[in-house]
């Protein structure tokens, strides 16, 4: 049975999350990181800041076909995603969350990710309630050290792509989607000998379909986890990962 408050539901779950990490923060080691096997990553030499924001909230009048399992994911809870344009030099065509690196005229990664977000989407950062940054999370590929910032639409602005050749795509994720057990799975890179698994999620249809992989589904795998929403899926099924061409 749905809960008649769900959206704030999961307002008040995330805002325990990003609470639990300034715990930690403040000394706390008792406390269990958000990203867990994460923020052990390599750091690779001369890595810089980065932020990203993951925003969540009831996007707009369209909510998800299905019903999530825990009933605090409201069939209107969305986050917000974007797709790369495929010309980008870095991580062409993937799916991402709003975020860049921390300008040194940054107050902090909570401000790089809220400038970077209106300058992505358009969002109006006013309408934004910031819930806390999350530990950041090395990238040794980009040679970043991105920090997560969560984030609740409280007064929802309209989105677009702002500068077509850094976004393709700008759009709404439902949450349940993104936590049905048919729309999950892992994408293989082979590099010589190595091999690498990671998490993958299916949003959209037709046209407006999108494989959300790498960095961003591992974020969001980690997080739906921690949050308890996770639905058993099959981390066996591999879902083909089409590259844009270089």
């Amino acid at each position: 049975m749905p809960v008649p408050d769900a959206p704030h539901t999961a307002r008040a779950q995330l805002a325990a999350l990003a609470a639990d990490v300034e715990r930690r923060r403040r000394s706390e080691p008792t406390v269990v990181p958000s990203f867990g096997p994460l923020i052990d990553l390599p750091v690779a030499p001369g890595s810089r800041p980065a932020a990203v924001l993951i925003l969540f909230g009831v996007l707009d009048a369209t909510p998800s076909e299905r019903a999530a399992a825990d009933t605090a994911v409201s069939r209107d809870l969305d986050v917000l995603l974007l797709a790369r344009a495929s010309t980008l030099r870095s991580h062409p065509g993937q799916v991402a969350f709003p975020g860049g690196r921390v300008d040194p005229e940054d107050d902090g990664p909570v401000a790089a990710a809220l400038r970077e977000a209106q300058e992505e989407t358009g969002v109006d950062p006013a309408g934004v309630e910031v819930l806390g940054a999350l530990e950041t999370i090395p990238l040794a590929f980009s040679r970043h050290l991105v920090t997560p910032v969560l984030g609740w639409w409280r007064h929802p602005s309209p989105v677009h792509v702002v500068d077509e050749g850094e976004s393709a795509a700008v759009f709404r994720a439902p949450v349940a989607d993104l936590l049905s057990p048919a729309n999950r799975g892992v994408t293989v890179l082979r590099d010589g000998a190595r091999t690498m698994r990671g998490p993958a999620f299916h949003v959209g249809q037709g046209p407006e379909a999108h494989l959300v992989w790498g960095f961003t589904a591992m974020v969001l795998d980690v997080l739906f986890d921690r949050l308890g929403w996770t639905e058993p899926w099959d981390a066996t099924r591999e879902l083909p990962l089409e590259r844009p061409p270089r």
